[in-house]
């Protein structure tokens, strides 16, 4: 696909994704407007937002709704983008060496005790670590092959970023295990990467990732925060820019399904 056909095809997915959710988005809500257990109704219940006024109570709930719906139309839609260039599944199974996740569950306690800080050298040559097999599967978030290249990538995606403190350990410890799985199988480490990402730089674009819970577990080198990983799934160095300038042309579709939402929710607004 040349750079021009990739662009093209990136934003007809981009566009189609924006129209869609906020189509689903409003005929969601707008149905619920009679249902006490509508999105909107559960939440607007708060007598502390509620003291607020209308308007603020109106938007408290929506605005949950809106960042978590979001979230989820983003992450398909990265998919629908990689699977342009990528074979695309969401697990990994095979064989895993009880020696392998003992070495695992080493280095992650030294990472939980900051007594070492993560280097992807730290689990490099574990493919010859070797012992009791064990037939494992996990679920991923992304799992992309680059036929091209035989490259694999396991990513960890977190929308905005955020690294729930009890979950950091147990996550790193998942992609791991399925890096041991890849690698067993292939007989060849160099062929598969580990990657925490993001769709967006929360400190900013261009800053420095800084949360401390994804430092403590992830190397600078797994770290593919915004525009590396929209130009990864993009399999292009103007990945990023081409999705924000395809979203920003299609956004209104989504303001217009606010709007049509206040319209019934308040009416006299």
């Amino acid at each position: 696909m040349n750079n021009i056909d990739n662009e093209r095809a990136i934003r007809t997915i981009v566009s189609a994704c924006v129209e869609s959710y906020a189509a689903g988005f409003s005929d969601r809500h707008i149905s619920e407007k009679d249902d006490e257990d509508g999105t909107i109704n559960m939440k607007i219940n708060n007598v502390f937002i509620a003291a607020l006024g209308p308007e603020i109570q109106y938007y408290s709930a929506l605005a949950r709704s809106l960042d978590s719906s979001l979230g989820n139309m983003l992450e398909k839609m990265a998919i629908k983008i990689a699977s342009l260039h990528y074979t695309v599944t969401q697990h990994v199974e095979g064989k895993l060496y009880k020696e392998q996740t003992d070495f695992i569950a080493e280095i992650l306690e030294k990472y939980k005790r900051h007594a070492l800080k993560p280097q992807v050298s730290d689990y490099e040559g574990i493919t010859e670590r070797r012992g009791e097999v064990i037939e494992k599967r996990h679920e991923s978030d992304y799992y992309l092959i680059d036929e091209d290249t035989d490259m694999r990538y396991l990513i960890e995606l977190k929308i905005g970023g955020d690294l729930d403190n009890k979950k950091a350990r147990s996550e790193k410890e998942a992609l791991l295990e399925q890096y041991c799985i890849l690698t067993n199988e292939l007989g060849n480490e160099d062929k598969v990467k580990i990657l925490f990402a993001t769709a967006y730089n929360r400190y900013g674009e261009g800053k420095p990732w800084a949360q401390g819970r994804v430092r403590q577990f992830f190397a600078d080198e797994e770290l593919c925060i915004s525009h590396d990983f929209w130009n990864l799934i993009c399999k292009s160095d103007r990945g990023f820019d081409i999705v924000i300038d395809e979203y920003s042309k299609n956004a209104h579709y989504i303001n217009e399904a606010l709007d049509k939402i206040k319209s019934i929710y308040l009416p006299n607004a």
